[in-house]
């Protein structure tokens, strides 16, 4: 019984989540073999302030890749 599980920064619409899940399903059906509702996909999503990368959280990159656009149209 495949389970994948997805670890994915929040801001997608449910409607990108629920693309997601089925494009995952899809594959693991195609290359394993397994009945299709043996299939696990879980999708958890974490709040950018709690992602970080080189000590810099998600939401701090987001902030700074506003205030450059910013820059830029002034």
């Amino acid at each position: 019984m495949p389970q994948v599980a997805i670890t994915i920064a929040e801001g997608r619409t449910p409607a990108q989540i629920r693309d997601l899940i089925h494009e995952v399903h899809a594959a693991v059906l195609r290359t394993v073999n397994t009945r299709p509702e043996y299939i696990r996909v879980v999708v958890h999503e974490v709040p950018r302030a709690h992602w970080a990368t080189g000590d810099i959280t998600l939401t701090e990159m987001d902030a700074a890749t506003t205030a450059e656009a910013a820059e830029e149209q002034s």
